[in-house]
């Protein structure tokens, strides 16, 4: 075992923290006490509703037309698949308020604390690869009324997004939810006229069919495109009160995130099914102005703004997926100074990689969102059977902090289950640049997907069968005593550090 000193309290030392007087928050990795708890749990909707009503939505609904794949066909492939991934993503939402931490730190109680930084560094990619394709189209949205090249608004755009994310989740709250009754709005007015002027039902006989295998295809990356959203629910339901109704905090999330996307995703398809050359910001100026002059325009422009309220999004996770990863090795005291660094240096990387990124991102965009769904799949199994079925949402919090704690550093039975649900997963495996050979013998359909949540998910359950949980029972008991000391300190001691102030 190291010699290393015990660790700091999970709700962190909070003495000179907030600088800034309450408007920036504090919390990082940190577990949000009882005091903190706040907000409505109707607020997962809106957020989540306009967390997925960006351009990049409506990209994956251009696959099924670009296969090949008839309107009817795409429109269902993409509802059922994006249906399909969102039950995943809305059952990680309760664990915010049970758990009072961000979404991946709680991994470490199935892989350990530094076996966390396998799907780690799977989520990392994930959030970088999103912002690289929503400040690109942000930036040609934006281009469409106003001057300025590319890198100067990469950087601009970037910047928003740092100085969103810094402030932090209230703000963030607070934007998602204003922009949902804007985007309604809007796209309420833009679908019925793409429904009127592109005429569904001649779009509907335009596809030449594409078969199963693109159906397969389109389920997937819309499953997979909505699966990508579970690495950080919790980063915006921890700070709702424990006992808020799981069923809520579930719904809510469910609606809004399944709600958007089955919307954009529909209008993807029915854009690139009747247009001859489809591209998301041609398609929504060119069926918006038919409604009324500089309509369209506007409505990009709308979405561009929704771009880059989900780039502080992802900014705001990846810092806190990287400090947890970062503090498996070393620990990060959670402080202002540290939220803004890990904020910058993860969109510093986007701006590089847009830069670097050939100008064919939509048969890019396809390759990485079936990436991601290989990818996460087997630890949302992992994850979700850890927390529903073994532990039964019954956690150690401090032991999350220690590296001498019940969780350990390495957790064999995690990190087993999701390398063979990975390797379960490669013979099914379909993209651009490689086809599993099991993927070939059924003629190209990938149903990857259903074999890494069964293997993933049904090994850990059986690995995890001889827990001592009598042991950890014990670990929670002297958990929720320390965590009870930390929440019953009176409100003054940690004063400001929920992002809006006091409530």
């Amino acid at each position: 075992m190291e010699n290393r000193p015990h660790p700091p309290s999970p709700v962190g030392d909070r003495s000179g923290a907030n600088a800034s007087g309450g408007l920036i928050e504090t919390r990082s990795i940190d577990y949000v006490p009882a005091r903190e708890r706040h907000g409505k749990v109707w607020h997962q909707g809106p957020f989540w509703f306009t967390g997925n009503f960006v351009l990049t939505t409506m990209v994956t609904g251009f696959i099924g037309p670009s296969l090949g794949l008839g309107l009817g066909l795409s429109v269902l492939a993409v509802v059922l698949g994006a249906c399909f991934g969102t039950f995943f993503m809305a059952f990680h939402a309760n664990q915010g308020p049970r758990m009072g931490l961000p979404q991946m730190i709680q991994s470490r109680a199935q892989f350990g604390i530094r076996g966390a930084i396998v799907p780690f560094a799977a989520v990392v990619f994930v959030y970088i690869g999103f912002n690289v394709f929503n400040v690109i189209l942000a930036t040609q949205g934006l281009q469409t009324i106003l001057p300025g090249g590319t890198t100067l608004w990469y950087a601009l755009l970037i910047g928003l997004a740092i100085v969103l994310a810094v402030v932090g989740h209230d703000l963030l709250h607070a934007v998602q939810r204003w922009l949902t009754y804007l985007l309604i709005l809007v796209f309420g007015v833009l679908t019925v006229g793409a429904i009127v002027q592109l005429d569904p039902q001649a779009a509907a006989a335009s596809g030449s069919g594409g078969g199963f295998t693109a159906f397969l295809v389109v389920f997937s990356a819309a499953s997979g495109y909505q699966i990508s959203y579970a690495v950080y629910v919790s980063d915006y339901s921890r700070y709702l009160p424990k006992d808020v109704p799981a069923k809520k905090v579930i719904w809510w999330t469910y609606l809004g995130a399944a709600g958007s996307a089955v919307w954009l995703m529909s209008l993807g398809s029915l854009l690139a099914s009747a247009l001859p050359n489809p591209d998301a910001i041609t398609g929504l100026r060119q069926v918006g102005n038919d409604i009324l002059p500089g309509f369209g325009t506007f409505a990009v422009v709308v979405s561009s703004l929704a771009l880059i309220s989900i780039m502080a999004v992802n900014a705001y996770g990846a810092m806190l997926t990287s400090t947890s990863a970062v503090d498996a090795f070393r620990k990060v005291r959670p402080t202002v100074k540290s939220r803004i660094a890990g904020i910058v240096v993860i969109e510093l990387i986007v701006f590089v990689v847009a830069l670097l990124l050939p100008a064919d991102y939509l048969a890019n965009f396809n390759n990485f969102v079936l990436l991601m769904l290989y990818f996460l799949i087997p630890w949302t199994a992992v994850n979700l059977v850890d927390f529903y079925f073994v532990r039964r949402g019954r956690y150690a919090i401090t032991a999350i902090f220690d590296p001498r704690g019940i969780y350990g550093l390495w957790s064999w039975q995690g990190l087993t289950a999701y390398t063979v649900g990975f390797a379960a997963m490669v013979p099914f495996f379909v993209t651009s640049f490689w086809t599993g050979p099991v993927a070939n013998a059924l003629g190209g359909a990938d149903i990857s997907f259903a074999v890494g949540l069964l293997v993933a998910g049904a090994l850990y359950y059986a690995l995890t069968r001889g827990l001592d949980l009598d042991a950890e029972a014990q670990a929670i008991a002297a958990s929720e005593r320390e965590l009870e000391g930390a929440d019953a300190e009176g409100p003054d001691s940690h004063k400001g550090s929920s992002p809006e102030g006091p409530r």
